[in-house]
């Protein structure tokens, strides 16, 4: 790689806010890269809902915990500005203009393209209106059977309150009169069900539209549904109008830890708190509702002019998702089933539950990149096969997110149970899991796992696995530390990364951190492991300020950096004095970045982009020249002050010569994709690559594809 010559700049100063994106600001825009992800044609139609759909799921949490967040310092009064240089009321007003015209891209590409797209392919979301008299009547039937029993229309008038409108429901406000009062309206609230699918389906004898013509689906809003049959829930009333809303709460969870007893129990009340309190947030409405209609919700519900979102279409668009079930194969991405790794496909003959993996890591240390490799044959299998091996004494993990039903939870059981002794350190405030985790954790317990919850002010957001082994009446440690969450089920979909490997000095490290989270530690230093809050940063610092100090000494200095989020303002003040210093520095950071690439005497060396795609860009991954001695390292921390300074992370160097190519291979690829990769220009727009007329797309996730199953043919 070519260095760059330090060059000499007037001093800077690194305080200024106009050297920084707004953290908020840069998030839209990262939603912004997924919206665009559906309306580019060359993605299968399927998917591009699919991509719709995350949009609206990723702004609703953005607003149950960012913008939820900063009404709140609004309301208090809190003027305090960000790196950027805006107070809190700023950010909102900022928030908001953006929003509106995101917002409105999403309904227009929804209703006015992807809608006849679908169209075309004989499937068609249709208006209850635009039935015939024969569909018709088996919704009626279909209402009557199944909905009707379980609605509950809520009266609104001075003997009955306005009812609490729950988080993310999505409701039909009604305005009725009664038949001998033509001037008194009156109104009402009817819940949509969750428990039903987002579309009623018509069945296949009746699966044709327009007219006679054959069509592969139909299906009708349930909202829809609904208001067209409900005299059923009003009789003998006039009703005028009925309009769908939807409604936003703050979502965040409040809890003292100092102060909890017990943290489960504190945790469970304030999901309590969650799910039926919360100031509201965010109204959601269909353009043709009334002016009155409007007013009077947004009064009832503690609004501002500035909180309501229309649209013409369609409201909470993250039901889009059901499409993918559709049994269409040619309308979706081509199906990607993850490949055993080569060294352990070769081992077990095909069958990795044959294989013995305690010698293979022996053999030298593994790298697992998921979902090209199957999660199920390695980290998954490598538990499963601790949990029963005689030899094995001891399993200890952590765990931020899982699934209930997940074969990692059977096999801790099952290792409980064949004597082991097993500690899992269970992060009960992973945001909007919380539930899941505490149902988990207390099944864990009952079977005889030993359960710990972190410690007090610090999430545990580190992904690592100890298992240690008698070998030859000595003691041997196994170690998996990864970038990703021990879930099977996001396992295929995220990008991440995991080291197997039994050096002593990882399992000594290991080894110290679960003593530091389980019990009494005042752990200082480690070996190998990078460990924040109390070694990262420091470290992180001290091999960015290296690669300038290469530089001043005449050599070159090259960083490159993968993550998903850069926020914190040392590390990105740290980045811009090895810029000036001549540093040639590669960003890839698929979410919120808050540096501003490109700005000369600043920043000039320093490149952003982001990748969107198919799969989820999860991993961490950090490399120094360090004058030709290469570093890097791998784990579960961003550059961002919450993971350097509030949460327990681990971040693992990756000393094998071959695994160290495979690293740098991965980020080669990724730096020369022209098909998913944008690019961040210094006025904070992304632009993304395309490839010119003579040149070839370059699709980082087909790539790693394609290498993962030619390793797999290889053998």
């Amino acid at each position: 790689m070519s260095s760059a010559k330090a060059t000499t700049h007037q001093k800077t100063d690194l305080d200024n806010p106009q050297y920084y994106f707004n953290r908020e600001l840069s998030w839209l825009e990262f939603n912004n890269r997924v919206l665009s992800e559906g309306i580019d044609e060359r993605n299968p139609l399927l998917e591009r809902l699919k991509f719709l759909a995350i949009f609206s799921d990723n702004l609703d949490e953005f607003f149950m915990v960012r913008v939820a967040g900063l009404k709140q310092q609004v309301e208090a009064g809190v003027n305090k500005l960000s790196f950027d240089g805006r107070n809190p009321s700023r950010q909102l007003t900022d928030i908001y203009a953006r929003l509106k015209e995101l917002v409105q891209i999403q309904d227009q590409q929804f209703q006015h393209t992807l809608k006849p797209c679908l169209a075309e392919k004989d499937i068609y979301l249709v208006d209850y209106l635009d039935l015939n008299r024969e569909q018709r009547d088996y919704l009626q039937d279909f209402y009557q059977d199944y909905i009707f029993p379980v609605l509950t229309p809520l009266a609104v008038d001075p003997s009955h309150p306005f009812p609490h409108i729950s988080n993310l429901s999505l409701n039909l406000a009604v305005v009725i009169r009664e038949p001998d009062n033509d001037e008194q309206e009156r109104f009402a609230r009817v819940k949509v069900p969750r428990n039903f699918s987002r579309f009623v389906t018509l069945p296949e004898e009746l699966c044709y539209y327009p007219d006679q013509e054959k069509a592969a689906w139909v299906g009708v809003p349930i909202e829809q549904v609904i208001s067209h049959n409900l005299d059923t829930l009003f009789p003998e009333m006039d009703i005028q109008e009925c309009y769908a809303f939807r409604v936003t709460r703050n979502a965040s969870l409040s809890v003292e830890e100092d102060e909890a007893d017990d943290l489960m129990l504190a945790i469970e009340e304030q999901l309590h708190k969650r799910r039926f309190s919360g100031s509201t947030v965010r109204l959601e409405i269909h353009h043709s509702m009334p002016e009155d209609v409007r007013e009077m919700l947004i009064k009832e519900l503690e609004l501002e002019e500035s909180d309501v979102y229309e649209v013409e279409g369609l409201l909470g668009l993250n039901s889009l998702f059901s499409f993918l079930g559709l049994p269409m194969d040619h309308l979706k991405d081509r199906p990607w089933k993850p490949v055993t790794p080569a060294w352990l496909d070769s081992a077990g003959g095909g069958d990795f539950e044959n294989v013995d993996f305690f010698r293979l890591i022996r053999q030298g240390d593994r790298l697992l990149h998921h979902p090209y490799h199957s999660f199920a044959a390695t980290v998954q299998a490598f538990i499963t096969q601790a949990s029963h091996d005689p030899y094995v004494l001891a399993i200890k993990m952590t765990l931020y997110r899982t699934s209930g039903d997940s074969p990692i939870i059977k096999a801790l059981i099952d290792a409980a149970q064949n004597g082991k002794q097993v500690a899992v350190l269970v992060e009960l405030k992973a945001r909007f899991d919380e539930e899941n985790n505490i149902n988990w954790a207390r099944t864990l317990e009952q079977k005889g796992v030993h359960v710990v919850y972190g410690l007090a002010g610090l999430k545990t957001h580190t992904k690592v696995v100890l298992v240690v082994r008698e070998e030859k009446k000595k003691i041997r440690r196994y170690v998996h530390i990864g970038t990703g969450n021990y879930n099977p089920k996001t396992a295929g979909l995220y990008t991440d990364l995991g080291l197997l490997s039994c050096r002593d000095d990882l399992g000594a490290d290991l080894t110290d951190l679960f003593n530091f989270l389980t019990g009494y530690s005042r752990q200082a230093a480690f070996r190998k492991l990078l460990i924040a809050p109390i070694t990262l940063r420091k470290r992180m610092v001290e091999m960015i300020e290296r690669e300038i100090e290469q530089v001043r000494q005449g050599g070159s200095g090259r960083i490159v950096a993968k993550m998903n989020s850069l926020v914190d303002l040392e590390m990105i003040k740290t980045l811009y004095r090895a810029s000036q210093a001549g540093v040639k520095i590669d960003l890839i950071i698929r979410g919120i970045c808050s540096l501003r690439p490109g700005v000369p005497g600043l920043s000039e060396n320093i490149c952003v982009i982001s990748v969107i795609g198919r799969f989820l860009e999860h991993s961490r991954i950090f490399y120094f020249q360090n004058g030709g001695e290469e570093e890097m390292y791998i784990g579960s921390a961003d550059w961002m002050t919450r993971n350097l300074s509030r949460r327990v992370e681990a971040i693992a160097p990756i000393e094998d010569p071959k695994l160290i190519g495979e690293l740098n291979e991965i980020l080669g690829v990724m730096l020369s994709d022209n098909r998913l990769s944008w690019e961040l220009q210094p006025d904070g727009r992304y632009l993304q690559k395309q490839p010119s007329i003579d040149e070839r797309a370059e699709n980082t996730h087909e790539t790693f594809m394609k290498m993962a199953l030619q390793e797999a043919h290889a053998e």
